[in-house]
């Protein structure tokens, strides 16, 4: 079976970004704290064990480490040079790694294929990773096996419109492969929800709009980050000098106020993890309508 994305680029990328990460992903962290805000939805239930799943180096951990003191907080992530620069650090929020009365566990391993036992997790935290995922319906099926009746899911991901200049300018360039992922839009991301099986879901979305100085700048800021192309249908050879600098010179046409935009579509969603026993959605039951022209949208 063919795949979007090929899973030895995406962990060689964030791997290679592992150092650069946390001071590069400004984006990524005021997503994770608008996320975290929706932990609110627990009112005053203390979770026995949370999950930040696809955690980088750690900060939401320490955040769910912060809130939950008590709990086991497991912190994973595809990419083990990630995980390391989750040591113990002093002086991160007032807070040592695992300095309170559980260290947080670090595991390193693929959300395809969670290696938890049935049942064992109450809040399943994930920020931005589910980009990368081929097969939502899949991923979310997992999600709902580990989590335990009534368990919490928050996770996040970016939307079509995400890069939406990057993709056409890239596209004026080199129309024979894609250089830029493709993202699933809202209604698929809840379809997936409701089909494996999740209660009462409830998503949002923001658009957040960065500009910078030029191509090289944006392309600067995406390796920092680990976001590069890891499409399976990418070109295994160099962009090549011309064929950039036919992209940069397409997205000069989008330059406004001296900075090139770069849209960053992001979609939120909470939902729960149901009773034993109850099925997998079919078709004609449990459906949900979610009208896109009704999800308001934020920007940034």
């Amino acid at each position: 079976m063919s795949t979007v994305f090929d899973p030895r680029q995406v962990r060689r990328a964030f791997s290679r970004a592992s150092g650069t990460y946390e001071a590069s992903a400004a984006l990524q962290r005021e997503v994770e704290a608008r996320l975290l805000e929706s932990l609110d939805y627990l009112e005053d239930r203390v979770p026995d064990t949370v999950l930040d799943l696809g955690s980088g180096p750690g900060h939401a951990a320490a955040a769910l480490r912060q809130r939950w003191p008590r709990a086991r907080v497991i912190a994973m992530d595809l990419a083990l040079p990630m995980l390391r620069q989750a040591r113990p650090r002093s002086g991160w929020g007032g807070l040592s790694w695992s300095g309170l009365h559980k260290p947080i566990e670090r595991i390193n391993a693929d959300a395809r294929a969670l290696p938890l036992t049935d049942g064992s997790i109450d809040v399943l935290f994930c920020n931005l990773c589910l980009q990368w995922v081929d097969d939502l319906p899949a991923v979310f099926a997992g999600f709902r096996r580990v989590l335990r009746p009534g368990g919490l899911l928050l996770v996040s991901t970016f939307g079509p419109d995400t890069l939406q200049e990057l993709r056409a300018a890239f596209a004026v360039a080199d129309d024979r492969v894609p250089h830029v992922s493709p993202f699933a839009p809202i209604a698929a991301f809840g379809d997936a929800l409701m089909h494996a099986g999740f209660r009462d879901p409830v998503l949002d979305r923001d658009v957040f709009v960065h500009g910078h100085d030029d191509l090289p700048a944006l392309m600067r800021e995406l390796r920092a980050i680990g976001a590069t192309n890891a499409l399976a249908s990418r070109r295994h050879t160099l962009t090549g000098k011309a064929r950039f600098a036919a992209a940069a010179a397409a997205y000069e046409h989008e330059r406004r106020d001296g900075r090139l935009p770069a849209t960053w579509e992001v979609i939120y969603a909470h939902a729960w993890a149901p009773a034993p026993g109850a099925p997998i959605r079919e078709g004609g039951y449990d459906v949900t309508s979610i009208p896109v022209s009704k999800i308001p949208i934020r920007r940034r």
